[in-house]
């Protein structure tokens, strides 16, 4: 997960996804596994917490805005009078209307001045569809929403994934309009005219606040040490449901703690008047933590706090549920506050960078003989693909996007090529100088063709895919050039080298890369999971040195096969924390990008 504290490479890391800084030495922390503070806030109900506070940090509000040119004129004695409606593609294939426009009078070429926001999600291919009509006279005293579509004259349609439109420079991106799906296009030859879709970013996406939290005079809840204590900031939803959006660190056997610095976004917390609830807990190792105090109060009341150099007493709730509190002696200072604007995701997507995709097959003998029906390597003759195959459309088809020339390295592990040794790296294509493969359809072509020219082998071993990929992305960061690596790794079984692969994890952490492995198949991924640092501790290399980052993200095609949630979502939903936890915390801001 991203961080809400500073320490990019902290021990016990608080849920989050604040942006790293350099920030001063602070008393040392409790080192350890983290996951009985999360185990406690799923028994509170918060079983999402993780994607909770992931979603509030990452996701960006967009505010689409839309004009057209050279509509066709259906009008008799005027021109057109256009209105566009705009839907978003489910899972399903179903169009959900978001949005529409109001209608602008007489007019083939109109700039619709209604905006509709729409929320970005990375992870998923958001597919847009942009319906135009000509409202006739007698509905324009009409509100737009209450308008029957189908009373309209239609003027054409348009589609796009969002992901097209925020990876443009300028945000903006033109289509050609054409004839409703199932009218012959080729007695409709004239040109149905264009439509321009532009996004705006929120500012409410760019700012965060940071603060540093102290208490004093903490009651004491340990028998034989001091308590140790750590906070839950949390919001309340229109609901009434308190929502947690961040914790800090536990601090070991102190009643007067400061923590690191946590940083909260806008969108987490909705408004600097919004009312946020910040308890603080002492952490017990069973998961049930002692409330040792709470109090209520909005970043504008923190921020006074902070200017008034004073502490507000902590309180605890009564028993009974009545409006009587007990009033502690216990004090929350605010040492540090302060507000800014930060780079997003988006901005380095319209500055130009680039997310690279990559992808790595297991071709150990452990997949069976893919002549037969029970491999997982077989390519059933109806069309349906098996999970290697799924696994890189999937999340291909979400990354594809990002990646100008869709040009992807592409390799296999654990094979013997013909007349060669068993090789734990080899180009997919076939090639002895070159490794890429043109689009999705290229890695597929090289897949199929590589399964009639290698042989299945092993052992199963990562550090060679992983320092290969990890070459290219240090090259490209010797070359100066903003770009980042995803490597999707898919594999049916357990890995035998995991110190070497630990070894290649944690140099790679330095560079712009990321790892995500898909297991497939029905083997015992324990070993996996321990090389994704959500599960526990940073990873370490054998000489001791501790991964700067996570940059691994491990699911089993069988947790999520089936289920409502895609293997991309699962996959890629921490990729854009990555992403900004390594470019804020080198200083890197998007090009040609203005605050």
């Amino acid at each position: 997960m991203g961080n809400c504290c500073s320490d990019v490479a902290g021990g016990r890391a608080a849920v989050g996804g604040g942006a790293p800084h350099n920030h001063h030495h602070h008393r040392r922390h409790s080192e350890g596994p983290n996951d009985a503070v999360d185990l406690f806030l799923k028994s509170r109900g918060y079983s999402s917490v993780f994607s909770q506070i992931q979603v509030s940090l990452i996701l960006s509000r967009l505010a689409l805005s839309l004009s057209a040119s050279s509509l066709r004129d259906r009008d008799v004695l005027s021109k057109s009078d256009p209105m566009a409606v705009i839907y978003m593609k489910g899972r399903d294939g179903k169009l959900e209307e978001i949005g529409r426009t109001e209608v602008v009078l007489n007019s083939l070429n109109p700039t619709w001045i209604k905006k509709v926001n729409v929320t970005y999600h990375f992870e998923v291919v958001q597919t847009l569809v942009f319906h135009v009509y000509d409202v006739d006279t007698q509905f324009h005293n009409i509100d737009v929403k209450m308008l029957k579509l189908e009373d309209q004259q239609f003027l054409g349609e348009a589609s796009c994934a969002l992901s097209e439109v925020v990876t443009k420079s300028s945000r903006l991106l033109t289509l050609d309009l054409v004839p409703h799906e199932g009218i012959n296009k080729a007695t409709h030859s004239s040109s149905y005219g264009k439509l321009t879709v532009h996004a705006e970013e929120s500012i409410c996406s760019r700012t965060a606040v940071e603060i540093t939290f102290r208490c004093s005079e903490l009651e004491n809840k340990d028998l034989f040490s001091k308590s140790d204590p750590f906070l839950v900031i949390s919001r309340t939803a229109e609901s009434g449901i308190s929502i947690p959006i961040c914790k800090t660190e536990v601090i070991k056997d102190d009643l007067n703690p400061t923590w690191k610095p946590v940083f909260l976004s806008m969108q987490q917390v909705g408004s600097k008047d919004n009312p946020l609830t910040i308890e603080c807990f002492n952490f017990n190792n069973n998961g049930k933590h002692d409330l040792i105090g709470k109090i209520e109060k909005s970043l504008v009341e923190l921020e006074k706090i902070h200017l008034d150099r004073k502490g507000e007493n902590l309180y605890l709730p009564s028993a009974t549920g009545h409006d009587y509190h007990k009033v502690l002696k216990s004090q929350l200072y605010v040492e540090e506050f302060s507000e800014s604007v930060q780079y997003t995701f988006l901005d380095y997507l319209a500055g130009g960078c680039e997310l690279n995709f990559m992808v790595a097959i297991d071709f150990t003998a452990s997949n069976g003989n893919p002549r037969l029906p029970d491999s997982l390597h077989y390519i059933d003759p109806s069309g349906r693909p098996n999970a290697y195959q799924k696994a890189i459309m999937e999340v291909g088809g979400v990354l594809q996007f990002y990646d100008s020339d869709k040009r992807f390295p592409a390799w296999g592990f654990g094979a013997r090529p013909i007349d060669g040794p068993v090789s734990h790296c080899f180009n997919l294509n076939g090639s002895n100088s070159y490794c890429e493969v043109e689009g999705i359809p290229g890695i597929m072509t090289a897949y199929m063709s590589a399964l009639s020219n290698v042989s299945l082998a092993g052992p199963t071993l990562f550090g060679r895919v992983i320092s290969t990929a990890a070459n290219i992305a240090s090259q490209a960061l010797a070359d100066e050039q903003q770009k980042y690596f995803v490597l999707l790794i898919i594999t049916d079984g357990v890995i035998t080298d995991l110190e070497e692969t630990k070894d290649a994890i944690v140099k790679a952490s330095d560079l712009p890369l990321s790892i995500l492995i898909v297991g497939v198949g029905g083997a015992d991924f324990k070993e996996m999971e321990f090389l994704d640092a959500d599960k526990g501790e940073r990873l370490e290399s054998t000489s001791g040195r501790v991964a700067s980052r996570d940059i691994v993200q491990f699911v089993p095609f069988r947790d999520v096969h089936g289920g409502e949630v895609s293997v991309a979502q699962t996959l890629l939903a921490e990729l854009p924390t990555q992403f900004l936890t390594y470019m804020r915390s080198r200083g890197i801001e998007p090009k040609n990008r203005i605050l």
